[in-house]
């Protein structure tokens, strides 16, 4: 591997990367980089979760003039989530050399943007359909463009961008340096190259393996509005030692810790928004077991050493396969064995199949738990306790009481009764989560025909019992964009079947 400091960038930009926790550069990045320094076009090949931001950030920040007001860069990105996350990266490494930047998406307030941007950022990270009415409106001036980004090129194309895509570089600079990346070269792919592109450098890196096999892997399909007293059922079942919760956005992640806490559960959550003190003090506290469920967007959870994790739960379903397997990663790890449940409505079946093709394993359907099945978990809990309290033989003059209370009330009656104080119930309190928008629909990758069709195999349930059927949905091109039209969003580590404790509920 090759150290930063070999890769002939400036201190500034050293420095940030330093502090960003970077050292030594990944392939991706090492190619780019040193490709791009020399001002020559980058044709990149790499999926999600090899360092591509920094592969393109770093050369970008490296030509921006910090004292040229004019817009030099811009990036593209296919979903709002993206654009933030590469902004993000993008201001982090920039840091140091004081270089301002603006994110565009549709979902936000087209005038705001517009008053953002007479404080003349120098580098715009957006999504196609804003970046064009942004043009449209003669708000966006790209005449002194030098860089041009696309990321996930292949994605954009998926989600029916091409033209606009085409429209925003008919736009930009001929004399300008152009950097594309993409998971695929599909032909369209390949035309934008040699229609906009010089010459271009070909970075290609080799996806890794993927390995799971240590892994039980579930999915869960059920409408987002059922999601989370679904979650709260299979969480009573599971009773995960530790367990992460992922969320595909910051509202998201707030509102589940909050409702979590709600029901009664130990559970914080972080995300790109809270101090560096605040998610210090949330990984501390998950580390030493003080809470029992960590909720997090991918950006936040990127990077963390935690182990002993159980149970992950997508309480979203990732945009790219790559996510879903560092999601999944943080559980089974040394040796041991994990379980990850995925939750998936019915529009975004097809996102299931994508992970299955990449990770090479088929999830086993999993039927939700009803409200007495998840009773009779915490039941089952209650047992384990009691027997452990009576296992230890500490019980001294409790057996004095426990004579006197015998003497009045029937066995029976006296277990059961020490039986239920032990038991967590079910809790139904009402809780708020607001309700996400799927997934833009995607094209099919398969070549097998069958669109995105599940209908193999039963359902198992949790208790390994198979139901009859598995239902899914084919998935067509997406021609929605942003600026009014709607527009993807992304976001932004035991064995966990065998334990002798629930998560823990707070104790008012």
């Amino acid at each position: 591997m090759t150290n930063f400091s070999e890769l002939n960038i400036s201190e500034s930009t050293l420095r940030s990367v330093k502090r960003m926790g970077f050292e030594e550069a990944t392939p991706i990045q090492e190619g780019t980089i040193r490709f791009a320094i020399e001002g020559r076009d980058v044709l990149g090949q790499a999926q999600t979760g090899t360092g591509k931001t920094a592969a393109f950030g770093i050369p970008l920040i490296e030509k921006i003039d910090p004292k040229n007001p004019n817009i030099q860069a811009l990036v593209i990105a296919p979903t709002r989530e993206l654009a933030i996350q590469v902004s993000e990266e993008l201001y982090k490494i920039g840091y140091d050399k004081r270089v301002k930047l603006l994110s565009v998406y549709g979902g936000q307030e087209i005038g705001r943007q517009i008053r953002a941007l007479k404080n003349k950022p120098q580098i715009i990270v957006g999504t196609p359909g804003r970046i064009i009415d942004h043009i449209n409106r003669r708000t966006l001036k790209l005449e002194d463009v030098q860089t041009l980004v696309l990321d996930e090129a292949d994605e954009m194309l998926n989600m029916g961008f091409i033209d606009d895509i085409n429209a925003i570089l008919e736009n930009v600079p001929s004399e300008r340096q152009t950097l594309l990346f993409s998971a695929t070269m599909p032909p369209a792919i390949r035309k934008i190259a040699e229609t906009f592109m010089r010459d271009p450098e070909i970075v290609k890196i080799k996806a890794k393996e993927l390995t799971v096999d240590n892994i039980d892997q579930y999915f869960v399909k059920a409408a987002e509005r059922e999601k989370f007293d679904v979650l709260s059922r299979l969480i009573n079942v599971h009773q995960p030692e530790l367990a992460i919760i992922f969320g595909r956005t910051k509202r998201r992640v707030d509102e589940l810790a909050q409702a979590l806490s709600i029901r009664g559960y130990l559970a914080e959550g972080i995300h790109g928004d809270l101090s560096q003190a605040k998610r210090i003090s949330v990984l501390r506290q998950f580390k030493e077991n003080k809470i029992d469920i960590l909720v997090a967007t991918d950006v936040a959870a990127r990077g963390l050493d935690i182990s002993g994790v159980t149970h992950v739960y997508n309480f979203d379903i990732p945009q790219d396969p790559e996510s879903y397997v560092h999601r999944i990663g943080r559980t089974g790890r040394a040796g041991k064995s994990g379980l990850a449940v995925t939750f998936v409505t019915p529009r975004e079946m097809g996102y299931l199949r994508i992970v299955e093709e990449t990770t090479k394993k088929r999830m086993t359907p999993l039927r939700p738990p009803t409200s007495d099945e998840a009773l009779v978990g915490q039941q089952r809990l209650a047992i384990e306790t009691l027997e452990g309290l009576i296992a230890n033989n500490n019980l001294g003059d409790y057996r004095t009481l426990a004579a006197e209370v015998l003497e009045n009330h029937e066995a029976l009656d006296v277990v059961a009764a020490a039986l239920r104080s032990l038991t967590k119930e079910p809790d139904d309190t009402p809780v708020t989560i607001t309700e996400e928008r799927p997934l833009p629909m995607r094209r099919e990758r398969s070549s097998n025909g069958r669109g995105g069709d599940r209908g193999r195999g039963g359902n198992r349930n949790f208790g390994g019992r198979r139901d009859s059927s598995r239902g899914g949905e084919r998935r067509g091109g997406s021609n929605r964009r942003d600026g009014g039209r709607r527009e993807g969003t992304r976001r932004e580590g035991g064995n966990g079947q065998g334990r002798s404790r629930a998560p823990r509920r707070r104790e008012d």
